[in-house]
């Protein structure tokens, strides 16, 4: 009899809008190749750009927030894993499958470390200390909490990992270090892929919900693309993201050469065709899901230090690293116009693919960390103390606010 995973997930999947996306579709192809059942329940409304489950032979299931019929389905469901999208849904729905499917093997996708990205942000927008905010936020006391709660967490990026067990003295049997996955015949260079000659352009791209990408925009516009459009006369910068809003489509200028596109439903397509992708962030977590796709596609890259955290670990990057402003632009121009040092970075950007991603090897670490957990599933949570004390807080309180919730519901029907 085939195993069950339960994916509840915290929106849709849309893998041309969003890395996040990217990843959901990954996890779901993992268990597909372990020849599990995949049923994905969600209580999100289905966008236009939402991956079309149904073609992976998934069953798709709405279900309610705060509403006692989630527990009859799961129950009934019986699945053997349930896999959490991001901290909010383990926090609507861990209690619920705690008391349904006890013997569920509870796993947490963290996508990217929500409250270290939070802290970045408003560090960067108030300057203030980001140490004062990693230990102090209400994100960080939630997502922390999830992670003890859960069997297991996937977590994105090395330098989270660390930061997890370094920082915040997580036990590391509680997480698995898993980054995107890659198929090994994309960590190569493809037959079409285009040489320096025939490239042309910068490229950045990026979901405009998501606020590191909003505020990449709206840097480039203002510091970084006037000053190499003066050293690159002609040159072009096309912005492609999903979910741009009218201020975002404002900025387009042609004269400029700034030319904001919204929504491409072909991200490899744009970005194979560019000569340099940019991705200067200044705050955000996680791996960038933007880089993968240039190295898939030959196209090297000139990123800040936060854009690259966790991406190449002992390898050399696939193009430049600079936060300075004055040196990221000469860095810039000079990826762009030198083949030498552009054909150099391509080369790098598929070693990294091939050393860091490939899925083979991902797919098999995964499988054990399961296997193992599986086998030892009660022993594994006797061990965590933390996290049994923080369910039963949990039990007490988020239980019973959303029976309450669900009763007040009743009443207004």
């Amino acid at each position: 009899m085939k195993s069950t995973v339960l994916i509840i997930g915290f929106v849709f999947p849309e893998p041309n809008s969003s890395a996040a996306g990217t990843r959901m579709l990954q996890l779901i192809n993992f268990f597909i190749s372990q020849n599990y059942t995949v049923v994905f329940a969600t209580s999100c409304k289905k966008p236009d750009n939402a991956f079309d489950l149904e073609s992976l032979q998934i069953e798709v299931v709405e279900i309610l927030l705060n509403d006692s019929s989630f527990d009859s389905f799961v129950k009934e469901l019986n699945p053997n894993i349930v896999l959490f999208d991001r901290f909010m849904t383990e926090e609507q729905f861990g209690w619920r499958v705690a008391e349904s499917c006890p013997n569920a093997l509870r796993i947490l996708d963290t996508e990217d470390l929500h409250f270290l990205r939070k802290a970045r942000q408003k560090a960067f927008t108030t300057n203030q200390p980001l140490e004062d905010l990693l230990f102090t936020t209400d994100t960080a006391k939630r997502e922390l909490a999830s992670i003890y709660r859960s069997d297991l967490s996937l977590i994105i990026s090395e330098a989270e990992q660390k930061l997890l067990v370094q920082r915040f003295k997580i036990d590391p049997a509680l997480l698995c270090y898993l980054p995107f996955m890659i198929d090994a015949s994309d960590c190569q260079p493809q037959t079409d892929c285009k040489p320096f000659a025939e490239r042309r352009d910068f490229v950045s791209i990026g979901n405009f919900l998501h606020p590191p990408n909003l505020d990449v925009v709206r840097y480039l516009k203002k510091d970084i693309w006037p000053k190499i459009r003066k050293g690159l006369p002609g040159v072009k910068l096309h912005i492609y993201g999903a979910y741009g809003s009218e201020n975002i489509k404002e900025m387009h200028n042609q004269s400029e050469g700034f030319l904001v596109h919204g929504y491409v439903k072909d991200a490899f397509d744009v970005v194979a065709s560019a000569k340099v992708l940019l991705a200067p962030l200044r705050f955000g977590a996680g791996l960038k899901g933007k880089l993968i796709q240039a190295m898939q596609c030959g196209t090297p890259c000139a990123m800040s230090t936060v854009a690259a955290e966790g991406m190449f670990g002992s390898e050399d990057p696939n193009g430049v690293i600079e936060n300075e402003n004055s040196l990221f632009v000469q860095k810039c121009i000079k990826l762009y116009s030198h083949e030498s040092l552009w054909s150099d970075s391509q080369r790098k950007g598929f070693a990294v693919l091939e050393n860091r991603f490939n899925k083979e090897e991902h797919h098999m670490k995964l499988k054990d960390k399961i296997s193992l957990l599986s086998s030892r599933i009660q022993s594994h949570r006797s061990n965590n103390f933390i996290g049994q004390l923080l369910a039963h807080h949990q039990f007490q309180s988020t239980k019973y606010m959303s029976r309450w919730i669900e009763s007040k519901n009743a009443n207004l029907k």
